[in-house]
């Protein structure tokens, strides 16, 4: 294969790797040139997930069609029932096509697409948060438990808090009790 001017040369990506240059043949063959092996459209996208920036490249003309195959990923997911785009959205797209307006979209959808990838990263630890909580309330109460079984005598206070290791109490089920009442008021908490 002879070397043009318009052979593509990887660019660093955001991740500070260098972008993996996909070649597509006449066949609709795609070759990494990374790994040296042919790959499909569906590696391109666990690509996609896993942060990999590439590039893809008409092997013949040189041509940059990442656009095109990237686009070729979203409606595969699309037909084959993994639907995301509303029809209306899509309907929105295609209208402004030509429209004078067409020149922001490209813009605003990358800005929109960038705070909704923030807000579902602060979503998912606000969600998993309570869960923690209540694990630990878990493992405290499974632990004042397990002292009392054993004949441990539970602490006051926890330990360190104070710098001390802490003091025995008086009734070990009274204090048991008040943690369980104390565990249910913050459950009731939640749940209101």
């Amino acid at each position: 294969m002879a070397i043009t001017s318009k052979t593509p040369h990887a660019k660093t990506g955001t991740s500070g790797q260098a972008s993996v240059i996909i070649k597509k043949y006449a066949n609709r063959r795609l070759y990494n040139t990374e790994t040296s092996s042919y790959i499909t459209l569906d590696h391109l996208a666990v690509m996609t997930r896993e942060g990999r920036d590439f590039q893809v490249f008409d092997a013949r003309s040189g041509e940059d069609i990442t656009r095109a195959v990237l686009t070729q990923i979203v409606m595969e997911g699309e037909a084959n029932g993994q639907t995301m785009l509303p029809t209306s959205f899509l309907r929105q797209i295609i209208a402004l096509y030509g429209d004078s307006m067409q020149s922001m979209v490209p813009h605003y959808l990358e800005a929109s697409m960038s705070a909704f990838a923030e807000n579902q990263v602060k979503f998912r630890d606000a969600a998993l948060k309570p869960f923690e909580h209540l694990a630990r309330q878990n493992l405290a109460m499974f632990q004042a438990a397990a002292g009392l079984m054993t004949g441990a005598r539970p602490l006051a206070g926890k330990p360190g808090a104070d710098g001390a290791a802490g003091k025995p109490v008086g009734s070990e089920t009274e204090q048991l009790r008040e943690q369980l009442a104390a565990l249910q008021a913050r459950v009731d908490g939640m749940q209101s």
